[in-house]
């Protein structure tokens, strides 16, 4: 796997029969991210594509790395993924010492923020989300050059570049 087009053929069959909370296929979500990735090259948004499969799915890195998705996309993917015990603000934390990780860590974020995607949600759930994505974003756009967060988030999420 070494094209974009590979890559969103695998997320496709990977996150396939997954939905978001509101119904929508998930494969959306992961394409929505990867497109605020573009301006930084395939390999980030591969990384965007692949950015919840070993969340998500039964894949793993090795599996991955064993498919052909290069390693330093790998590598992006684990930065970004979730681990069993470690608490949401020490995986941000985390994700911060990695440039590249973080973009896509930003990408996610905008679009887990829109309001089309929130919209549907009960009001407690919409409200929590909301403050812990705003504090993730503290964190995660003073870690990397503010022309790069305006850049993925006119893509992704155009509202947030209002937010003070």
């Amino acid at each position: 796997m070494r094209t974009v087009a590979e890559a969103d053929d695998f997320a496709s069959r990977a996150h396939e029969g997954q939905v978001d909370k509101l119904g929508v296929p998930y494969v959306e979500h992961v394409r929505a991210v990867a497109a605020g990735l573009v301006p930084f090259g395939d390999d980030l948004v591969m990384a965007g594509l692949l950015h919840d499969v070993i969340e998500d799915t039964g894949w793993t890195a090795e599996r991955l790395r064993a498919a052909g998705v290069p390693p330093q996309v790998v590598s992006v993917v684990e930065a970004v993924t979730n681990q069993d015990g470690v608490p949401y603000e020490t995986k941000i934390r985390r994700i911060t010492a990695d440039r590249d990780a973080t973009l896509v860590k930003i990408a996610d974020n905008a679009h887990n923020s829109r309001p089309d995607r929130t919209a549907g949600l009960p009001l407690d759930l919409r409200t929590r989300l909301a403050v812990k994505y705003r504090a993730a974003r503290d964190l995660l756009w003073t870690a990397v050059d503010e022309r790069d967060v305006e850049a993925i988030v006119a893509i992704v999420n155009p509202g947030l570049l209002n937010e003070s």
